[in-house]
C-alpha cells in the first residue's frame, strides 16, 4: 500500500498545490510508492484550478501541474500517513478537526523539514502578492523537500 501525503493550505490554489506537485516530481524521480495530493482548510476555491501564478512558478522551475481545489474533510485523517500544513493556522484548523490523538500526530508543518527554517515555520501566503512572492514560496517548499523525503523514506522503510 502506498504511503499517502497531503498538503493543506487555506484555499488550495497556491501553496498546497505547489508543494503537492514538487513532492510528486521528487517521489516519481525516485520511484517511491507515495501518493500525493492537497486540499484547503476553507471552501472558497473548491472546484477552481490552481492560481495561474502558482502554475507559472512551477513551470518556470521545471515542474508540471494539474489541479482542482478541494476542501479537507475530517473523515480523511484515516487515509493519510502524513498531513502537511503550510502554516500554523492551517495546523491549528487541522488539529481542531482531528478525531483523535493519532490523527493529530500526523499533522506537521512543511518547514519543520527545512533545517534552515530556524523557527520560522510558516510558508507565507502569496495570493495577494506578485509573481516574485510565488517564486519565494516555491523556494521555501523546495528547501523543505530533502527533509520531507528523508521522513517519507524512513517511514516507508519501517513499513517494509
Amino acid at each position: 500500500m502506498p504511503y499517502r501525503v497531503t498538503f493543506v493550505c487555506t484555499g488550495n490554489i497556491c501553496r498546497s498545490p505547489m508543494a503537492e506537485w514538487i513532492l510528486r516530481h521528487h517521489v516519481e524521480e525516485e520511484g517511491l510508492d507515495v501518493e500525493v495530493d492537497s486540499s484547503g482548510t476553507d471552501s472558497w476555491h473548491v472546484g477552481d484550478a490552481a492560481d495561474p501564478r502558482t502554475v507559472e512558478a512551477l513551470r518556470r522551475a521545471g515542474y508540471r501541474s494539474a489541479h482542482i481545489a478541494r476542501q479537507f474533510e475530517p473523515g480523511w485523517f484515516a487515509k493519510y500517513d502524513l498531513i502537511v500544513a503550510l502554516d500554523e493556522g492551517h495546523a491549528q484548523a487541522l488539529r481542531a478537526m482531528a478525531p483523535d490523538a493519532a490523527s493529530r500526530e500526523k499533522i506537521r508543518l512543511l518547514r519543520e523539514f527545512d533545517p534552515a527554517a530556524d523557527g520560522d515555520l510558516d510558508v507565507p501566503d502569496p495570493y495577494y502578492g506578485h509573481s516574485s512572492d510565488f517564486d519565494h514560496v516555491l523556494g521555501l517548499v523546495e528547501a523543505a523537500m530533502p527533509g520531507l523525503l528523508d521522513e517519507i523514506r524512513a517511514a516507508t522503510y519501517e513499513d517494509a
